[in-house]
């Protein structure tokens, strides 16, 4: 199969402008490599000589001698981000949220990513069944880490019967090659109760432990349950007491791993600790914080980064009335900031709210599933001051929009309130909080 790519735009006062290369025009080849993707594309783009093919609109190929800083852009970017089409899922996990959401939604949201592309360059995760050995190749050749892995299991055939795919345990081998090759890789279980916990759980840490240091970091969070689970797998929430336990594993393996190596390795999703009713570890227990887009650290790091900017704070006693939403993973951690922050400002009225998400169900605990319309409904005829504060998880990446397509201007309409969003620091709330 031949790869070509379509440019959609060029850079102003770039290499490519001063060429005439133009929107519309299609890169056949670079040092007479054909790219495959954006990975071929960077790897040659990046030499101080390079030879670039270019096909014009009317079909006349242009060649380039182009000479340049190392690793100096050309200033060209196509019509699809990867130079290629999105590897999507072939699995039928167990636990899989895209299949717990309800119809209806933008169809964006039923998209499932499993492309090691998409883990290098975005930190998602990819289960490996759908990886090549030439993909493999590539990954080692140009060194593209870190690899982010949903592990899941260790056992073959559970690995199988959880992925609902007969080569999810032969997948694990891709495991080894990586590994071998000297690439950097984070791991996740989504740990399903009954399942893939207790026995099989300690079978996977100890198993997974074979491929440290490559393997940096293990990631064990709660399978997510929303309400919407009508012909799916039958699964159960967590309890209080296996959270404990789940927990109980995790720090004698952590203590274990320390010892031997330096570092925890395995760490458990935040989830686990507002389940079990148990204090969050400190700060250097995370190891620097490998995997916080997954969940874990994200409460430790947002109180130490408070209590940072909190003690920078002089105070005042000028009248504020605010009002702030989250979930109820948050919640009681916002609650306690807002507490600390009353001792510097004691004319600081803060209404916080609980939302609970009656959209995806109550057993979803995290902002970052909380829908416009939820908020609405349960803010509706409540105090909310001269602001509405929310974080900026619950929008999605650089759009002001919900999960559910409510936008901020229709939310400020809904609730007649002005609705700030806030970064995710410690600093970000405070500064949003005093109004600073």
């Amino acid at each position: 199969m031949k790869h070509e790519h379509r440019i959609s735009k060029i850079e102003t006062g770039s290499i490519a402008e001063e060429l005439g290369i133009e929107p519309g025009d299609v890169l056949v080849s670079i040092n007479d490599n054909e790219i495959e993707d954006v990975f071929d594309y960077h790897y040659y783009v990046n030499d101080e000589e390079i030879l670039l093919l270019v096909r014009k609109a009317d079909g006349e190929e242009w060649e380039f001698e182009i000479e340049k800083d190392y690793e100096e852009d050309l200033g060209i970017e196509f019509e699809q981000g990867l130079m290629d089409e999105y590897r999507s899922c072939r699995n039928k996990c167990m636990f899989c949220f895209i299949d717990q959401m309800p119809k209806g939604m933008r169809e964006t949201l039923y998209f499932k990513d499993d492309d090691s592309r998409l883990s290098f360059l975005q930190g998602n995760y990819i289960t490996l069944t759908n990886m090549s050995d030439h993909d493999i190749d590539r990954i080692i050749r140009y060194h593209l880490e870190p690899i982010n892995v949903s592990i899941h299991t260790m056992n073959p055939e559970l690995r199988c019967k959880m992925l609902h795919n007969r080569f999810a345990g032969e997948a694990l081998k891709k495991l080894q090659r990586l590994y071998e090759g000297g690439i950097t890789l984070n791991g996740q279980i989504v740990l399903c109760k009954g399942i893939n916990d207790k026995a099989e759980l300690e079978y996977s840490i100890e198993k997974m432990a074979e491929y440290i240091p490559q393997l940096q970091s293990v990631s064990i969070v709660p399978v997510g349950l929303t309400k919407y689970r009508e012909g799916l797998y039958p699964l159960e929430p967590f309890t209080k007491e296996d959270a404990k336990e789940v927990l109980a594993i995790i720090h004698r393996w952590q203590n274990i791993f320390y010892e031997k190596y330096g570092m925890h390795f395995i760490h458990a999703g935040d989830e686990w600790y507002l389940l079990a009713q148990e204090e969050l570890p400190e700060e250097s227990r995370y190891d620097g914080y490998l995997q916080l887009e997954n969940g874990v650290g994200m409460i430790r790091l947002l109180l130490d980064e408070f209590e940072e900017a909190f003690l920078a704070l002089k105070g005042s006693k000028k009248e504020i009335e605010i009002s702030l939403a989250t979930a109820k993973l948050a919640y009681p951690y916002i609650k306690r900031m807002l507490e600390r922050l009353k001792e510097k400002y004691p004319n600081l009225t803060a209404h916080l709210y609980c939302i609970k998400n009656e959209f995806f169900g109550e057993k979803i605990t995290v902002a970052g599933l909380v829908t416009g319309q939820d908020i609405i409904t349960q803010l509706q005829g409540k105090p909310l001051g001269s602001s509405l504060l929310l974080p900026c998880n619950m929008f999605r990446d650089t759009e002001e929009v919900f999960l559910d397509d409510v936008t901020k201007s229709e939310l400020e309409e809904a609730l007649q309130v002005k609705v700030d969003i806030v970064k995710s620091s410690g600093q970000d709330f405070v500064d949003a909080v005093i109004k600073r």
